[in-house]
């Protein structure tokens, strides 16, 4: 999908200013170096630029977001180019700012529980220093070792632990941020209580970097878990699953950190084209859940999920469910959970959703969507799966079975305005934890409380004048 906005154009002597900044080894021209920061890992946007710039420092960031402001130069910020709604996508020739080499990790502070860390800085990396001090930093995503802090902020990214701990927004204390003009905002607090004023951070995480650069983030680290069960239940319904979760939060105490609902298409597409991945259970069920609980206790966890699994078979919410009994086990259970993006691929072209809706009305607008869908596009398959433990449900519709794809997906617009509606009827959101990018900005107003999308108008104007940040992208 090709993107085409007010197109930005650079001479030699402008290039050569920006490399400057940076050094000839990290401004990259060669076309084919240049392909993996243009196109997203599922081949939908495709992009062009004639220059990519590495800098190794939020100092060398300043300097070129000063240059670009100065020149009204375009440019676009990216992380790990992980994204879903190709908002880190130089669609115009705009400048690419790849920040993965700002990858500190500054401070761990134990006792504070933060962890300051630059924005280049992968998930994985930050998880694996939060362990070292024997800590959690809770956010997790199958994308863990490409994502980095700076895209999960600016995209204000969710994931499977958000049920228990919040998204992107719920774990940064602090944010070091470039602005449009190259000053840089000094915001690396590590308070829980700072009332000095108008809390900025928040301005920036899920902006997509229209309003300004993240360069460095303070996170919440929590205490890590001595004790983790891992199930996967068959249940009858989504019903069912939100019954099962009711028992889960009353028995648990808060231990339950995932809670994901996966329809059985979904289970059969991964056993037939995922190598390694067998059937959680002993006979299909229309439904399953996948849940995890977590504790700080050391013992009697276990014996907390049966009695979970126990009284969801006695009020016939489950039909059956088995609990991980090894490490191994558990990510046995996981793979098939992240192995969803890769079979939807196998399977043919998918027109895909991030929603969400109140967790009560999750049953309603997955049986209302896979109604309004199969009536439009007869034959299509629905393959709903995500966390329904905060109502955010991933709404993949997959082709139907020996269709032409390319003409499948021209209908995207189409499905969306079905799906859409019943989301927003529902007092859902159309975009849950991907972020707005291109794909949905057109789609905004639509959606959107036209007050606020004013506001979000007036700062953009306010923090970003010449319109250099990230131009065409959410707003």
């Amino acid at each position: 999908m090709n993107v085409q906005t007010k197109p930005t154009a650079l001479s030699p002597e402008l290039m050569a200013r920006f490399a400057a900044i940076v050094g000839e080894r990290y401004a990259i021209t060669d076309p084919q170096v240049l392909h993996s920061y243009l196109v997203e890992m599922r081949d939908l946007y495709k992009g062009r630029s004639p220059l990519v710039l590495r800098p190794g420092s939020t100092a060398e960031v300043a300097q070129i977001v000063r240059l670009a402001n100065e020149t009204k130069t375009a440019i676009v910020p990216q992380g790990g180019n992980t994204g879903l709604v190709g908002g880190q996508i130089a669609f115009n020739g705009e400048v690419v700012i790849s920040l993965t080499r700002l990858d500190k990790i500054r401070e761990v502070d134990a006792l504070s529980n933060t962890i300051t860390v630059e924005a280049g800085v992968t998930l994985q990396r930050t998880r694996e220093a939060a362990a070292k001090a024997d800590r959690l930093y809770p956010q997790l995503l199958p994308s863990e070792g490409t994502c980095t802090i700076g895209g999960n902020l600016s995209t204000n990214a969710g994931g499977v632990a958000a049920v228990a701990h919040g998204i992107a927004r719920s774990h940064a204390l602090g944010l070091e941020v470039v602005l449009a003009d190259g000053r840089i905002l000094h915001d690396l607090n590590k308070l829980k209580k700072n009332n000095t004023g108008y809390d900025l951070r928040d301005l920036f995480i899920g902006a997509e970097g229209t309003l300004g650069i993240i360069t460095a983030a303070v996170l919440k680290m929590v205490p890590r878990p001595r004790a983790t069960e891992t199930a996967y239940a068959g249940v009858p319904s989504p019903e069912a699953a939100l019954g099962l979760l009711k028992i889960a939060e009353q028995r648990s105490g808060g231990a339950v950190t995932s809670f994901e609902l996966i329809a059985r298409v979904g289970i059969e597409a991964a056993i037939r084209h995922v190598a390694g991945v067998r059937d959680p259970l002993g006979s299909p069920h229309d439904w399953y859940v996948l849940m995890e609980l977590s504790s700080q206790v050391e013992h009697g966890l276990h014996e907390v999920m049966e009695d979970i699994l126990a009284a969801g078979v006695e009020q016939g919410l489950v039909e059956d469910a088995t609990i991980a009994s090894s490490l191994e086990q558990a990510k046995a259970f996981w793979f098939i959970r992240e192995n969803f993006a890769q079979v939807q691929r196998v399977l043919g072209a998918s027109i895909k959703h991030d929603v969400s809706v109140p967790v009560a009305a999750v049953p309603q607008f997955i049986a209302e969507a896979n109604a309004a869908v199969t009536t439009l596009i007869p034959g299509s398959i629905p393959m709903p799966f995500g966390h329904a433990g905060d109502g955010n449900i991933h709404y993949n519709v997959t082709q139907p079975p020996g269709a032409d794809g390319a003409a499948f997906l021209k209908r995207w617009d189409e499905v969306n305005k079905v799906v859409f509606e019943i989301v927003t009827r529902l007092g859902g959101s159309i975009s849950a934890e991907h972020g707005i990018g291109v794909q949905k900005r057109d789609k905004l107003p639509a959606y959107k409380d036209p007050v606020a999308l004013e506001v979000m108008r007036t700062l953009k104007r306010a923090l970003d004048p010449n319109g250099i940040l990230n131009p065409g992208k959410v707003i």
